[in-house]
């Protein structure tokens, strides 16, 4: 204290005290502007401490906003939040060239601190475990690998795991059934019918959507992904000694309902360890339990700890679940408001179909079905961000200098609604994916579940489920506004990163 009063009373000496602290301001923001990195990608002027975030903070929907900058700034773009620099990746091209052609470089994850603290072993942001949120590099590419070679062998592609998505829409028909032609909501229904599906890849079986446990799960994942920044974390962003106030902020609650996942899958694992047979691998859970055993202890103790279990199969929930069932959610409220294009799916399933249960297998049958569902992946793409990346090295991107550790957005939608790629793209246009003879033809340029080494894990399934929901659904239903009802918003929100559409009610009337 009396170093403070002789610096004030020295400082009086030469000029009065709100000259002294204008002064010294000036004095830290020339510091850390000095202190930032050279060459940095043009972007947005911002605020001093700060930066963009006041700009950002008015955006409707994000995805959007950068995608209009990027027309003034260019496809590689810096923004700051606070003090972290971030960097935003638009176009086509220059997402391809960041992610798969320098993939080495543009891979990695920005990890929250308190993500970091819970998800890994207590030690730095490279111990977080899983697939999600782990940083690039070997242990993340041997869990990855694992993963995706279990995942094949319980059905990724195959009939076994065709049979599970069928019995859930079975399910998912009878839930709709019982509303009898009356408005409802179609979120929770949905959302129990897709995390069913991962509940028999990881656990071996489903649950009755009325069984506790399973409502727990719900609850704990609607949770995890409806989550919104307090004030006191948007501070923490600028100044990070805030990050460790207590209270009622959501990354306070975040952990909570992390650790909530962390409980429910270690009781999962638990029971399984209790009836484990090595000759009759069941699921998930089990194949990763028989390479416990099969390991060298060294590799065990590496790559295939409980630890790195329970981080694996909440990612499994967390990118397997909110994400299909909000892209069966964009489709059934674009059938509502488009009946034209709704009567032509029906007649194409009708045709094709009856009332036969619908195989994966027979998209290329259903060209205008499927050409109808990519288009609202293409308008709705349900992670248009992805999940933030981040540089793993210095390196250099169009020109221009990328610091190690700097946060990338991908810009999924600057892609999906680019019109030289897609004319008239805020149009829902399903033709557009179909040739002349009426074929359904894939444009490379829809990447709703990213590209490179991060691509989303569960594509393959994720692809099965919204098609055969979908085409179930619309095999059964017509789907209609409720009499008198405004016609619901078509911009959605940003969730956790996940594109929702605003709450809306709808109303299915049995064909």
């Amino acid at each position: 204290m009396s170093i403070l009063l002789e610096v004030v009373t020295t400082a009086r000496h030469f000029a009065d005290l709100p000259t002294f602290l204008a002064a010294t301001c000036v004095c830290l923001l020339t510091y850390l502007y000095l202190q930032r990195p050279r060459n940095l990608p043009p972007g947005p002027r911002g605020w001093p401490l700060l930066g963009n975030i006041p700009t950002l903070a008015k955006s409707a929907f994000l995805p959007a906003t950068f995608t209009e900058l990027s027309k003034q700034y260019g496809d590689v773009m810096t923004i700051w939040i606070g003090g972290t620099i971030a960097i935003v990746l638009s176009g086509y091209e220059t997402i391809r060239t960041a992610l798969v052609k320098r993939a080495e470089d543009l891979s990695s994850r920005k990890i929250p601190a308190s993500v970091a603290d819970l998800r890994g072993d207590g030690t730095t942001k490279s111990s977080v475990k899983g697939i999600l949120y782990a940083a690039y590099g070997p242990q993340w590419k041997h869990q990855r690998k694992f993963a995706l070679m279990t995942l094949r062998d319980f059905g990724f592609g195959k009939r076994s795991l065709e049979g599970k998505v069928n019995e859930e829409a079975n399910a998912l028909v009878q839930e709709v059934l019982s509303q009898n032609g009356q408005p409802f909501d179609p979120k929770i229904i949905i959302q129990n019918a897709v995390s069913n599906v991962i509940c028999s890849i990881a656990f071996g079986e489903r649950f009755e959507y009325g069984d506790p446990d399973f409502l727990r799960l719900i609850q704990l994942l609607n949770a995890t992904v409806e989550e919104n920044a307090s004030l006191v974390d948007k501070i923490g962003t600028i100044i990070p000694v805030f990050r460790y106030l207590k209270g009622n902020s959501s990354q306070e609650r975040m952990v909570k309902m992390f650790q909530g996942l962390q409980e429910f899958c270690r009781e999962q694992i638990e029971k399984h360890r209790l009836t484990f047979d090595p000759n009759d691998i069941r699921d998930f859970i089990d194949a990763f339990l028989l390479e416990q055993q099969r390991a060298p202890e060294e590799k065990a103790r590496e790559h295939f700890t409980d630890k790195e279990l329970q981080e694996v199969l909440i990612d499994l929930f967390l990118g397997g679940t909110e994400t299909t069932a909000t892209t069966t959610r964009w489709g059934l409220l674009y059938m509502m408001l488009n009946p034209d294009i709704q009567e032509k799916v029906h007649q194409e399933i009708d045709s094709v179909l009856g009332q036969s249960a619908p195989s994966y297998a027979q998209r290329n049958q259903l060209p205008y079905t499927t050409a109808t569902l990519a288009e609202v992946q293409r308008m709705k793409p349900v992670a248009p961000l992805s999940v933030p990346h981040a540089a793993s090295r210095d390196t250099a991107l169009n020109g221009y200098n990328i610091p190690q550790d700097a946060m990338i957005f991908v810009n999924l939608w600057s892609v999906h609604m680019d019109p030289q790629l897609f004319p008239d793209p805020n149009t829902f246009r399903p033709e557009r994916f179909l040739d002349q003879d009426g074929n359904f033809v894939k444009h490379e340029a829809v990447i709703p579940f990213g590209i490179g080494p991060r691509v989303c894990l569960g594509e393959q399934l994720a692809k099965m489920e919204v098609f055969m929901l979908f085409v179930s659904l619309m095999q059964r239903f017509t789907f209609h506004l409720p009499e008198g009802a405004p016609e619901p918003s078509m911009l959605g929100k940003l969730a956790s990163a996940i594109n929702v559409p605003c709450p809306f009610e709808l109303c299915a009337v049995a064909r």
